[in-house]
Protein backbone atom coordinates (compact mmCIF):
# COMPACT_ATOMS: atom_id res chain seq x y z
CA UNK A 1 0.00 0.00 0.00
CA UNK A 2 1.26 3.47 -0.80
CA UNK A 3 2.30 5.66 2.36
CA UNK A 4 0.93 9.10 2.23
CA UNK A 5 1.45 12.32 3.70
CA UNK A 6 -1.37 13.10 6.13
CA UNK A 7 -2.60 16.81 6.25
CA UNK A 8 -1.97 19.31 9.00
CA UNK A 9 -5.01 21.34 10.47
CA UNK A 10 -4.56 24.70 9.15
CA UNK A 11 -5.31 25.95 12.51
CA UNK A 12 -2.78 23.63 14.20
CA UNK A 13 0.94 24.57 14.96
CA UNK A 14 3.93 22.09 13.66
CA UNK A 15 7.36 21.87 15.06
CA UNK A 16 10.07 20.40 12.75
CA UNK A 17 12.18 17.21 12.65
CA UNK A 18 14.94 20.04 14.97
CA UNK A 19 12.08 21.22 17.50
CA UNK A 20 11.87 24.75 15.95
CA UNK A 21 8.36 25.41 15.49
CA UNK A 22 6.81 25.42 11.79
CA UNK A 23 4.20 27.94 10.64
CA UNK A 24 0.48 25.69 9.83
CA UNK A 25 0.24 27.89 6.68
CA UNK A 26 2.44 29.47 4.01
CA UNK A 27 0.80 32.67 4.96
CA UNK A 28 2.97 32.89 7.85
CA UNK A 29 6.77 32.01 5.90
CA UNK A 30 8.10 35.55 5.46
CA UNK A 31 10.64 34.31 2.83
CA UNK A 32 7.98 32.12 0.55
CA UNK A 33 5.76 35.29 0.29
CA UNK A 34 8.67 37.41 -0.69
CA UNK A 35 9.49 34.67 -3.62
CA UNK A 36 5.83 34.52 -4.25
CA UNK A 37 5.13 38.11 -4.64
CA UNK A 38 8.42 38.73 -6.92
CA UNK A 39 7.41 35.61 -9.18
CA UNK A 40 4.19 36.91 -9.60
CA UNK A 41 4.82 40.31 -11.01
CA UNK A 42 7.83 38.25 -13.02
CA UNK A 43 4.91 35.89 -14.69
CA UNK A 44 2.68 38.96 -15.54
CA UNK A 45 5.66 40.82 -17.34
CA UNK A 46 6.17 37.32 -19.13
CA UNK A 47 2.84 37.71 -20.51
CA UNK A 48 3.48 40.38 -22.26
CA UNK A 49 6.55 38.83 -24.31
CA UNK A 50 4.80 35.70 -24.92
CA UNK A 51 2.52 37.35 -27.11
CA UNK A 52 4.68 40.48 -28.28
CA UNK A 53 7.70 38.41 -29.57
CA UNK A 54 5.79 36.33 -31.95
CA UNK A 55 3.52 38.90 -32.97
CA UNK A 56 6.23 41.24 -33.49
CA UNK A 57 7.55 38.88 -35.91
CA UNK A 58 4.05 38.54 -37.99
CA UNK A 59 3.28 42.22 -37.97
CA UNK A 60 6.60 43.34 -38.24
CA UNK A 61 8.39 41.29 -40.44
CA UNK A 62 5.42 39.17 -42.17
CA UNK A 63 6.83 36.42 -40.64
CA UNK A 64 5.21 32.94 -42.64
CA UNK A 65 3.93 30.31 -40.91
CA UNK A 66 7.51 28.27 -40.65
CA UNK A 67 9.48 31.43 -39.22
CA UNK A 68 6.65 31.60 -36.46
CA UNK A 69 7.04 27.78 -35.72
CA UNK A 70 11.26 28.56 -35.80
CA UNK A 71 10.77 31.23 -33.17
CA UNK A 72 8.55 29.20 -30.81
CA UNK A 73 11.39 26.45 -31.73
CA UNK A 74 14.22 28.33 -30.49
CA UNK A 75 12.74 29.88 -27.63
CA UNK A 76 12.38 26.38 -26.03
CA UNK A 77 14.77 23.99 -27.92
CA UNK A 78 17.61 25.03 -24.64
CA UNK A 79 15.37 23.07 -22.67
CA UNK A 80 16.31 19.74 -25.01
CA UNK A 81 19.86 20.37 -24.86
CA UNK A 82 20.74 22.27 -21.47
CA UNK A 83 18.52 21.00 -18.96
CA UNK A 84 20.30 18.21 -17.67
CA UNK A 85 23.37 19.66 -17.63
CA UNK A 86 22.05 23.28 -16.20
CA UNK A 87 20.37 20.70 -13.35
CA UNK A 88 23.71 19.05 -12.32
CA UNK A 89 24.88 22.37 -12.03
CA UNK A 90 21.98 23.41 -9.42
CA UNK A 91 22.64 20.32 -7.29
CA UNK A 92 25.50 20.96 -6.81
CA UNK A 93 25.59 24.27 -5.02
CA UNK A 94 22.75 27.01 -3.97
CA UNK A 95 20.16 27.88 -5.82
CA UNK A 96 19.19 31.56 -5.17
CA UNK A 97 22.61 32.86 -6.76
CA UNK A 98 21.90 30.71 -10.13
CA UNK A 99 18.06 32.41 -10.03
CA UNK A 100 19.58 35.58 -9.85
CA UNK A 101 21.72 35.29 -12.55
CA UNK A 102 19.11 33.87 -14.69
CA UNK A 103 16.74 36.84 -14.60
CA UNK A 104 18.96 39.43 -14.80
CA UNK A 105 20.02 37.93 -18.25
CA UNK A 106 16.50 38.09 -18.97
CA UNK A 107 15.56 41.52 -18.18
CA UNK A 108 18.83 42.81 -19.81
CA UNK A 109 18.05 41.11 -23.56
CA UNK A 110 14.17 41.15 -23.09
CA UNK A 111 14.94 45.24 -22.42
CA UNK A 112 17.21 45.11 -25.81
CA UNK A 113 14.02 44.32 -27.85
CA UNK A 114 12.50 48.08 -27.73
CA UNK A 115 15.99 49.36 -28.00
CA UNK A 116 17.10 48.00 -30.97
CA UNK A 117 13.40 48.49 -32.47
CA UNK A 118 13.51 52.20 -31.53
CA UNK A 119 16.66 52.68 -33.30
CA UNK A 120 16.04 50.26 -36.08
CA UNK A 121 18.21 47.89 -35.81
CA UNK A 122 16.25 45.26 -34.64
CA UNK A 123 15.84 42.78 -37.54
CA UNK A 124 14.16 38.97 -37.69
CA UNK A 125 17.28 37.35 -37.50
CA UNK A 126 18.54 39.13 -33.92
CA UNK A 127 14.30 38.25 -32.82
CA UNK A 128 15.06 34.63 -32.97
CA UNK A 129 19.05 35.17 -31.58
CA UNK A 130 17.33 37.24 -28.58
CA UNK A 131 14.71 34.96 -28.29
CA UNK A 132 16.76 31.53 -28.15
CA UNK A 133 18.91 33.55 -25.42
CA UNK A 134 16.06 34.23 -23.62
CA UNK A 135 14.91 30.56 -23.91
CA UNK A 136 18.61 29.32 -22.44
CA UNK A 137 18.30 31.64 -19.39
CA UNK A 138 14.71 30.53 -18.61
CA UNK A 139 16.07 27.15 -18.97
CA UNK A 140 17.88 27.62 -15.80
CA UNK A 141 15.55 29.97 -13.84
CA UNK A 142 13.05 26.64 -14.37
CA UNK A 143 15.63 23.84 -13.17
CA UNK A 144 16.51 26.28 -10.07
CA UNK A 145 13.24 27.77 -8.65
CA UNK A 146 11.92 24.38 -8.19
CA UNK A 147 14.59 23.00 -6.53
CA UNK A 148 14.51 26.29 -4.51
CA UNK A 149 11.01 26.47 -3.32
CA UNK A 150 10.89 23.09 -0.61
CA UNK A 151 14.24 25.07 0.71
CA UNK A 152 11.44 27.69 1.46
CA UNK A 153 8.70 25.33 2.60
CA UNK A 154 10.79 22.87 4.21
CA UNK A 155 7.77 20.70 4.93
CA UNK A 156 6.52 18.43 2.73
CA UNK A 157 3.07 18.67 3.82
CA UNK A 158 3.05 22.29 2.56
CA UNK A 159 4.19 21.23 -1.20
CA UNK A 160 0.82 21.08 -1.90
CA UNK A 161 0.01 24.79 -0.82
CA UNK A 162 3.03 26.03 -2.60
CA UNK A 163 2.34 24.77 -5.71
CA UNK A 164 -1.42 26.16 -5.30
CA UNK A 165 -0.39 29.25 -4.64
CA UNK A 166 1.99 29.66 -7.20
CA UNK A 167 -0.07 27.60 -9.82
CA UNK A 168 -2.94 30.39 -8.86
CA UNK A 169 -0.10 33.33 -9.62
CA UNK A 170 0.23 31.55 -12.96
CA UNK A 171 -3.27 31.48 -14.07
CA UNK A 172 -3.89 34.73 -13.19
CA UNK A 173 -1.42 35.78 -15.28
CA UNK A 174 -2.82 34.27 -17.71
CA UNK A 175 -6.06 35.89 -17.30
CA UNK A 176 -5.10 39.09 -17.16
CA UNK A 177 -2.32 39.29 -19.05
CA UNK A 178 -3.12 38.53 -22.70
CA UNK A 179 -5.76 41.03 -22.41
CA UNK A 180 -3.29 43.72 -21.08
CA UNK A 181 -0.95 42.65 -23.29
CA UNK A 182 -2.76 42.60 -26.34
CA UNK A 183 -3.91 46.51 -25.40
CA UNK A 184 -0.44 47.88 -24.88
CA UNK A 185 0.76 45.81 -27.64
CA UNK A 186 -1.94 47.77 -30.00
CA UNK A 187 -0.97 51.25 -28.44
CA UNK A 188 2.65 50.92 -28.02
CA UNK A 189 3.50 48.40 -30.68
CA UNK A 190 4.73 44.85 -30.05
CA UNK A 191 8.29 45.55 -29.00
CA UNK A 192 7.70 48.63 -27.22
CA UNK A 193 5.88 46.57 -25.12
CA UNK A 194 8.39 44.37 -24.12
CA UNK A 195 9.80 47.03 -21.70
CA UNK A 196 7.40 46.23 -19.67
CA UNK A 197 8.33 42.95 -19.02
CA UNK A 198 11.85 43.67 -18.29
CA UNK A 199 11.09 46.11 -15.49
CA UNK A 200 9.16 42.93 -13.99
CA UNK A 201 12.26 40.83 -13.96
CA UNK A 202 14.34 43.71 -12.24
CA UNK A 203 11.56 43.82 -9.21
CA UNK A 204 11.91 39.71 -9.21
CA UNK A 205 15.56 40.16 -8.68
CA UNK A 206 15.03 42.89 -6.04
CA UNK A 207 12.63 40.30 -4.19
CA UNK A 208 15.98 37.53 -4.67
CA UNK A 209 17.97 39.53 -2.55
CA UNK A 210 15.16 39.92 -0.03
CA UNK A 211 15.23 36.67 0.98
CA UNK A 212 17.04 35.62 3.90
CA UNK A 213 16.26 32.09 4.35
CA UNK A 214 19.99 30.11 4.27
CA UNK A 215 20.63 28.17 1.62
CA UNK A 216 22.95 25.72 2.67
CA UNK A 217 25.82 24.07 0.20
CA UNK A 218 24.96 20.63 -0.90
CA UNK A 219 27.62 18.17 0.56
CA UNK A 220 29.48 15.81 -1.73
CA UNK A 221 28.27 12.43 -3.04
CA UNK A 222 29.42 10.15 0.02
CA UNK A 223 30.20 7.50 -2.18
CA UNK A 224 32.66 9.74 -5.06
CA UNK A 225 35.20 12.31 -3.37
CA UNK A 226 34.91 14.11 -7.46
CA UNK A 227 32.10 14.89 -8.94
CA UNK A 228 31.43 13.72 -12.58
CA UNK A 229 28.69 15.19 -14.77
CA UNK A 230 28.22 12.17 -16.73
CA UNK A 231 27.53 10.19 -13.48
CA UNK A 232 25.27 12.70 -11.71
CA UNK A 233 23.38 13.19 -15.41
CA UNK A 234 22.81 8.97 -15.45
CA UNK A 235 21.64 8.92 -11.85
CA UNK A 236 19.15 12.14 -12.43
CA UNK A 237 17.27 10.22 -15.48
CA UNK A 238 17.88 6.55 -13.52
CA UNK A 239 15.99 8.26 -10.83
CA UNK A 240 12.98 9.89 -12.55
CA UNK A 241 12.93 6.83 -15.16
CA UNK A 242 13.28 4.06 -12.56
CA UNK A 243 10.72 5.65 -10.62
CA UNK A 244 6.91 3.87 -10.75
CA UNK A 245 5.30 7.35 -10.47
CA UNK A 246 7.75 9.72 -11.95
CA UNK A 247 8.43 7.74 -15.10
CA UNK A 248 4.69 7.63 -16.48
CA UNK A 249 4.64 11.40 -15.16
CA UNK A 250 7.96 12.03 -17.80
CA UNK A 251 6.40 9.57 -20.54
CA UNK A 252 3.48 11.80 -21.08
CA UNK A 253 4.53 15.24 -20.73
CA UNK A 254 6.32 15.43 -23.84
CA UNK A 255 2.99 15.21 -25.55
CA UNK A 256 1.00 17.49 -23.27
CA UNK A 257 3.42 20.28 -24.27
CA UNK A 258 3.33 19.25 -28.07
CA UNK A 259 -0.08 19.48 -27.91
CA UNK A 260 -0.28 22.97 -25.79
CA UNK A 261 2.45 24.52 -28.08
CA UNK A 262 1.39 23.14 -31.18
CA UNK A 263 -2.14 24.46 -31.03
CA UNK A 264 -1.20 27.86 -30.05
CA UNK A 265 1.25 28.14 -32.56
CA UNK A 266 -1.17 27.69 -35.18
CA UNK A 267 -4.20 29.10 -33.43
CA UNK A 268 -2.01 32.72 -33.66
CA UNK A 269 -2.10 31.77 -36.96
CA UNK A 270 -5.42 31.34 -37.72
CA UNK A 271 -6.98 33.81 -35.42
CA UNK A 272 -4.84 36.70 -37.36
CA UNK A 273 -4.85 35.39 -40.73
CA UNK A 274 -7.82 33.46 -40.90
CA UNK A 275 -9.90 34.48 -38.42
CA UNK A 276 -9.28 37.80 -38.82
CA UNK A 277 -8.96 38.71 -35.16
CA UNK A 278 -6.99 41.60 -34.05
CA UNK A 279 -3.93 41.59 -31.41
CA UNK A 280 -6.78 42.65 -28.91
CA UNK A 281 -9.21 40.14 -29.90
CA UNK A 282 -6.77 37.50 -29.65
CA UNK A 283 -5.96 38.77 -26.45
CA UNK A 284 -9.00 38.54 -24.94
CA UNK A 285 -9.09 34.75 -26.17
CA UNK A 286 -6.97 33.79 -24.35
CA UNK A 287 -7.44 36.71 -21.31
CA UNK A 288 -11.01 34.66 -21.17
CA UNK A 289 -10.12 31.47 -21.35
CA UNK A 290 -7.18 31.62 -18.94
CA UNK A 291 -10.08 32.13 -16.31
CA UNK A 292 -10.16 28.21 -16.40
CA UNK A 293 -6.55 27.69 -15.16
CA UNK A 294 -7.09 30.07 -12.48
CA UNK A 295 -10.65 28.51 -11.26
CA UNK A 296 -8.79 24.97 -11.69
CA UNK A 297 -5.38 25.86 -9.65
CA UNK A 298 -7.71 28.00 -7.01
CA UNK A 299 -9.66 24.67 -6.73
CA UNK A 300 -6.54 22.28 -6.59
CA UNK A 301 -6.03 21.93 -3.05
CA UNK A 302 -10.05 21.12 -1.81
CA UNK A 303 -10.11 18.63 -5.04
CA UNK A 304 -6.68 16.63 -3.78
CA UNK A 305 -8.34 16.73 -0.55
CA UNK A 306 -11.92 15.46 -1.54
CA UNK A 307 -11.22 13.14 -4.18
CA UNK A 308 -8.98 9.89 -5.34
CA UNK A 309 -5.31 11.48 -6.53
CA UNK A 310 -5.12 9.49 -9.75
CA UNK A 311 -8.77 10.21 -10.32
CA UNK A 312 -8.22 13.98 -10.33
CA UNK A 313 -4.94 13.45 -12.29
CA UNK A 314 -6.71 11.72 -15.22
CA UNK A 315 -9.61 13.62 -15.80
CA UNK A 316 -7.73 16.94 -15.52
CA UNK A 317 -5.53 15.36 -18.46
CA UNK A 318 -7.90 14.22 -20.42
CA UNK A 319 -9.59 18.17 -20.75
CA UNK A 320 -5.86 19.39 -21.53
CA UNK A 321 -5.76 16.66 -24.52
CA UNK A 322 -9.69 16.45 -25.66
CA UNK A 323 -10.16 20.52 -25.45
CA UNK A 324 -8.07 21.53 -28.73
CA UNK A 325 -10.98 19.52 -30.54
CA UNK A 326 -12.93 22.62 -30.26
CA UNK A 327 -10.77 25.00 -32.36
CA UNK A 328 -11.11 23.36 -35.73
CA UNK A 329 -14.74 22.29 -35.47
CA UNK A 330 -16.05 26.13 -34.90
CA UNK A 331 -17.87 27.80 -37.81
CA UNK A 332 -20.29 30.78 -37.91
CA UNK A 333 -20.23 34.42 -37.51
CA UNK A 334 -17.08 36.06 -35.65
CA UNK A 335 -19.07 35.54 -31.71
CA UNK A 336 -19.33 32.29 -32.49
CA UNK A 337 -16.47 31.82 -33.11
CA UNK A 338 -15.00 33.86 -30.14
CA UNK A 339 -17.13 31.78 -27.91
CA UNK A 340 -15.94 28.30 -29.40
CA UNK A 341 -12.23 29.36 -29.18
CA UNK A 342 -12.58 30.57 -25.63
CA UNK A 343 -14.35 27.25 -24.22
CA UNK A 344 -11.49 25.58 -25.95
CA UNK A 345 -9.08 27.32 -24.31
CA UNK A 346 -10.58 27.61 -20.73
CA UNK A 347 -11.51 23.61 -20.77
CA UNK A 348 -8.01 22.89 -21.55
CA UNK A 349 -6.64 25.56 -19.15
CA UNK A 350 -9.00 24.12 -16.49
CA UNK A 351 -7.57 21.07 -16.73
CA UNK A 352 -4.06 22.34 -16.86
CA UNK A 353 -4.61 24.06 -13.53
CA UNK A 354 -5.38 21.15 -11.85
CA UNK A 355 -3.15 19.16 -13.26
CA UNK A 356 0.48 21.38 -12.59
CA UNK A 357 -0.61 21.24 -8.98
CA UNK A 358 -1.22 17.29 -8.63
CA UNK A 359 1.68 16.69 -10.94
CA UNK A 360 4.56 19.69 -9.53
CA UNK A 361 3.48 18.24 -5.84
CA UNK A 362 3.92 14.58 -6.95
CA UNK A 363 7.95 15.23 -8.22
CA UNK A 364 8.35 17.04 -5.11
CA UNK A 365 6.60 14.64 -2.56
CA UNK A 366 9.18 11.89 -5.03
CA UNK A 367 12.51 13.65 -5.06
CA UNK A 368 14.97 13.50 -2.11
CA UNK A 369 16.32 17.18 -2.20
CA UNK A 370 20.23 16.12 -3.44
CA UNK A 371 18.28 14.52 -6.63
CA UNK A 372 15.78 17.81 -7.10
CA UNK A 373 16.93 20.09 -9.46
CA UNK A 374 17.85 16.72 -11.58
CA UNK A 375 14.56 15.61 -11.36
CA UNK A 376 13.17 19.06 -12.27
CA UNK A 377 15.88 19.59 -15.61
CA UNK A 378 14.76 15.84 -16.51
CA UNK A 379 10.90 17.55 -16.83
CA UNK A 380 12.10 20.76 -18.43
CA UNK A 381 13.73 18.59 -20.99
CA UNK A 382 10.81 16.40 -22.02
CA UNK A 383 8.40 18.90 -20.81
CA UNK A 384 10.00 22.30 -23.50
CA UNK A 385 11.80 19.07 -25.85
CA UNK A 386 7.60 18.32 -26.33
CA UNK A 387 6.56 21.96 -26.65
CA UNK A 388 9.78 23.32 -28.52
CA UNK A 389 8.48 20.21 -31.74
CA UNK A 390 5.02 21.36 -31.01
CA UNK A 391 6.02 24.74 -31.76
CA UNK A 392 7.76 23.53 -35.11
CA UNK A 393 5.63 21.25 -36.08
CA UNK A 394 2.72 23.70 -35.75
CA UNK A 395 4.39 25.87 -38.47
CA UNK A 396 5.37 23.71 -40.78
CA UNK A 397 1.48 21.85 -40.63
CA UNK A 398 -0.09 25.16 -40.74
CA UNK A 399 2.10 25.82 -43.91
CA UNK A 400 1.25 22.77 -45.10
CA UNK A 401 -2.16 22.18 -44.63
CA UNK A 402 -2.86 25.79 -43.64
CA UNK A 403 -3.80 26.45 -40.07
CA UNK A 404 -7.30 25.15 -39.67
CA UNK A 405 -6.76 21.62 -41.21
CA UNK A 406 -3.29 21.70 -39.49
CA UNK A 407 -5.35 22.26 -36.13
CA UNK A 408 -7.79 19.71 -36.17
CA UNK A 409 -5.25 17.14 -37.38
CA UNK A 410 -3.11 18.28 -34.02
CA UNK A 411 -5.93 17.82 -32.45
CA UNK A 412 -7.01 14.62 -33.79
CA UNK A 413 -3.68 13.11 -32.12
CA UNK A 414 -3.90 15.31 -29.17
CA UNK A 415 -7.16 13.20 -28.06
CA UNK A 416 -5.18 9.97 -28.86
CA UNK A 417 -3.30 10.37 -25.57
CA UNK A 418 -6.63 9.62 -23.19
CA UNK A 419 -5.44 5.60 -23.72
CA UNK A 420 -2.32 6.31 -22.05
CA UNK A 421 -3.58 8.67 -19.83
CA UNK A 422 -6.22 5.84 -18.42
CA UNK A 423 -3.84 3.57 -18.39
CA UNK A 424 -0.91 5.67 -16.60
CA UNK A 425 -0.15 3.93 -13.08
CA UNK A 426 -0.94 7.58 -11.51
CA UNK A 427 -4.05 7.10 -11.89
CA UNK A 428 -4.11 4.47 -9.49
CA UNK A 429 -2.84 6.77 -6.33
CA UNK A 430 -5.06 7.16 -3.29
CA UNK A 431 -2.88 10.05 -2.30
CA UNK A 432 0.11 12.02 -2.14
CA UNK A 433 2.75 9.57 -1.44
CA UNK A 434 5.26 9.60 1.17
CA UNK A 435 9.09 11.70 0.99
CA UNK A 436 11.32 9.23 0.36
CA UNK A 437 15.15 8.35 1.60
CA UNK A 438 18.05 10.04 0.00
CA UNK A 439 19.61 7.62 -2.83
CA UNK A 440 23.20 8.92 -1.04
CA UNK A 441 22.32 8.11 2.52
CA UNK A 442 22.26 11.94 3.81
CA UNK A 443 20.16 13.89 5.71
Amino acid sequence: MTSTVTAVPAAEERRGPDGASRPASLWGNRDFLKFWSGETLSLFGTQVTTLAIPLTAVLVFKATPAQVGLLRFLQLVPYLGLAMVFGVWVDRGRRKPVMMLANGARMVLIASIPVLSATHRLTLGLLLGIACAVGVFSVLFDVSWMAFVPTLVKEPEHYVEANQKLGVTSSSADVAGPGVAGAVISALSAPTALALDGVSYLISLLTLLWIRTPEPRPAAPAQQAERHLTAELRQGLRFVFGDRILRPLALIAPFCNFSMVGVWTMFLLYATRGAGLSPAQVGIVFAASSVGGLIGAALSRRLIARFRLGALYAVSMIAVFVAPLLIPLASGPRPVLLTAFIASFFLAYLGLGVANVVVISLRQASTPQPLMGRMNAAFRTVLFGGGALGGLAGGLIAGAMGPRAGLAAVAAGSALMVLPVLLSPVTRLPAMPAMPADPEGRE
